[in-house]
């Protein structure tokens, strides 16, 4: 069942669904075919590997700031008792939630971006500006030509952008780390997405930048999705059943998955144990692609994706 405040959204693009020539959430409108590459399974010992930690990360940026500072947020903060904040910000809204810390145990700098929170219209307005725009040229320096991106993300991208490029930098020199990782859960993957391409342009080649999102609405254009895949091969979005948002902002309107896509198919009622694909291509059919919009559940958005791992406020404790 779609939330009430991600329907005005879905209905303010159904007139331009009516008269492009392209497909919106698994319903075709005349779109030039999605990739069908078959799936192949990914383990439960890959997911606690490689997504794990991504995850706790991820959501604990969902928590208040002073809470999250003092590693006092309950289980998010329990997950990820042994990291050293840095920095962290951000007022749920306008700013979505944000930290930089060290983390000891993977020898990594991390970069973690809360989502939209539906009960802040501030934070919706972030995702309904969705027209396109060029690359900031100082962020972004070596941008691929003809790259456009989310308006609205960007400009929510842009407001911590300098404080985390300058954390990293600082944190980097310090602990001698070699490795940033950049992660988080709807608007925060759209934005981590974001970081992780300013800092894989920013940083030196000798640095390992790294990014794993969850629930990752579309960024960009097509020459974006294809920048993303040559700069950051390792990417990896993980996407949840049924989840809608990251079939929006719909590809009629010139928007583009990178390749990284990561689906779940199905999560155990005690929500540890999910049934995942990797999905070979930019936009695959038998993924994300192929949702749609009649099944839309915004509860799949949310989670559990895997681990006990769900998103949102609600998940931390004062």
């Amino acid at each position: 069942m779609l939330s009430f405040s991600f329907l005005p959204f879905v209905c303010a693009l159904l007139p331009l669904a009516q008269a492009a020539p392209l497909p919106l959430f698994g319903i075709n409108f005349g779109e030039s075919a999605a990739t069908d590459g078959a799936t192949s399974s990914v383990s439960q010992s890959t997911i606690n590997s490689t997504l794990q930690r991504p995850g706790f990360f991820a959501r604990a940026a969902y928590c208040e700031t002073q809470s999250l500072q003092a590693l006092t947020c309950g289980a998010p903060c329990d997950a990820i008792s042994k990291i050293k904040i840095l920095q962290a910000g951000g007022d749920g809204g306008e700013i979505p939630r944000f930290f930089v810390a060290q983390d000891p145990d993977s020898q990594t700098i991390v970069v973690a971006h809360q989502g939209t929170d539906p009960t802040n219209l501030l934070s919706d307005l972030n995702d309904v500006e969705v027209a396109q725009v060029a690359m900031n040229s100082t962020r972004f320096p070596s941008a691929a030509k003809g790259s456009l991106v989310h308006d609205g993300f960007q400009d929510t991208q842009g407001r911590t952008a300098d404080l985390v490029l300058s954390t990293v930098k600082a944190a980097l020199a310090s602990s001698g780390y070699t490795r940033v990782l950049a992660t988080g859960h709807s608007l925060g993957a759209a934005v981590a997405t974001l970081d992780a391409t300013m800092l894989r342009m920013q940083l030196p080649a000798s640095v390992e930048v790294d990014s794993v999102v969850f629930g990752l609405p579309r960024v960009g254009n097509q020459p974006f999705a294809d920048m993303i895949d040559a700069l950051l091969p390792s990417f990896s979005h993980v996407t949840n059943q049924h989840d809608p948002v990251p079939d929006v902002p719909p590809r009629f309107l010139s928007f583009q998955h990178p390749a990284g896509e990561l689906h779940i198919t199905a999560v155990d009622a005690a929500g540890a144990t999910a049934t995942m694909v990797e999905c070979p291509g930019q936009e695959n059919s038998n993924c994300s692609e192929g949702n749609s919009l009649l099944d839309a559940s915004v509860g799949n958005h949310l989670g559990p994706y895997f681990d006990g791992i769900s998103f949102g406020s609600t998940e931390c404790s004062a």
